[in-house]
């Protein structure tokens, strides 16, 4: 043990870097070092009581030591480097730019706070779904138009890339019963003709609200509040009829134009409006197939489209910037503001 005591000492009288020096912590104290093979090669049996007592002794001693001499010789190495620190002019400047939120994160964030606001929960659906949650259980059997116009991806396995975020509000009654109040933010794929306004990966915000004695007052009310948080003034808006599989009646909600403030423009096509979220009451089958009891209960739904709204907010005129990958695009939009 003194023999390893004063090797270990000269040993890190010799180091010059912190490398150096962990090397020797790995020599003396790793699994295989000196003083790790001196216990285990330790020849107890044979030891007398008093012996194996002053073997542990010295060895615990030369143990600490080493721990001990090792931290400090690090802590030297530490410090001269941190007192001279090499720097090689010739090598190219550091790129110090920070990262930035994608115009549709940035969408989603703001619209997460204003339902939060509104006691709406926050739910995350499911990219892969079963072709029952994405069409049965929300009125679209097999032979229903509507399917048509929602050609997805299949997978081998028969589950499918979910054509909108309405997939998951049967699965949330199931989950979380009534009253429910929860919107579902996420990704979306439709086998669609690309361009300047259609793109096969998208985004939407799917809303959900059931209780007792809902009705078309509360849907607008709540449309109009998320309208006016989203835009910083109060706006007017407009129901027209419209059909959807998964609620009656349906309507179309629109809103006024914001650009010509109703008076008519390129924007609105010279209407004044803009259609915004297709929306309606909850159909009593898909109340149903949430294991609600639609004699009690009623409920309103709707579909925001954050990839539209991300356009319309932004001014952006080409959707498929938003997959490009370009982040000479992702970084005009800052985090701040009304987010």
């Amino acid at each position: 043990m003194k023999q390893i005591q004063q090797q270990l000492i000269d040993d890190l009288s010799k180091a010059s870097s912190m490398k150096e020096v962990e090397e020797i912590r790995v020599r003396y104290l790793g699994k295989k070092g000196l003083l790790t093979l001196q216990w285990k090669n330790a020849d107890f049996k044979s030891m007398s009581p008093d012996e194996r007592k002053n073997f542990g002794i010295e060895f615990n001693k030369t143990k600490n030591l080493a721990e001990a001499k090792i931290r400090e010789a690090m802590e030297k190495q530490q410090a001269a480097g941190s007192r001279s620190i090499d720097v090689d002019a010739t090598l190219p400047g550091t790129d110090r730019r920070l990262g930035c939120l994608h115009p549709i994160t940035l969408i989603r964030m703001e619209l997460e706070e204003i339902f939060h606001g509104m006691g709406f929960k926050v739910l995350a659906g499911n990219d892969v779904e079963e072709e029952f949650y994405n069409f049965d259980a929300l009125n679209i059997p097999a032979d229903h138009p509507a399917r048509e116009t929602q050609d997805t991806f299949w997978l081998t396995n028969g589950m499918l890339l979910r054509t909108h975020t309405s997939a998951y509000q049967v699965r949330a009654m199931k989950k979380f019963g009534t009253p429910l109040r929860a919107i579902f933010p996420g990704r979306c794929f439709r086998y669609e003709s690309v361009d300047a306004s259609h793109e096969n990966t998208f985004y939407q915000l799917e809303g959900l609200m059931v209780d007792i004695d809902i009705s078309i007052a509360n849907l607008i009310g709540v449309m109009k509040t998320l309208l006016g948080e989203i835009f910083r003034k109060e706006v007017t808006v407009r129901l027209r009829p419209g059909f959807f599989p998964f609620v009656e009646p349906g309507f179309e909600l629109d809103c006024q134009c914001l650009i010509c403030e109703g008076r008519g423009c390129p924007t609105c096509k010279s209407t004044g409006w803009i259609e915004l979220i297709p929306c309606g009451l909850v159909h009593p089958k898909v109340l149903e197939y949430g294991s609600i009891d639609s004699e009690k209960y009623s409920g309103f739904a709707f579909g925001l489209g954050l990839t539209r709204l991300a356009m319309m907010k932004f001014g952006i005129p080409e959707i498929r910037l938003f997959n490009s990958g370009d982040i000479r695009f992702y970084g005009q939009f800052p985090a701040s503001g009304s987010i």
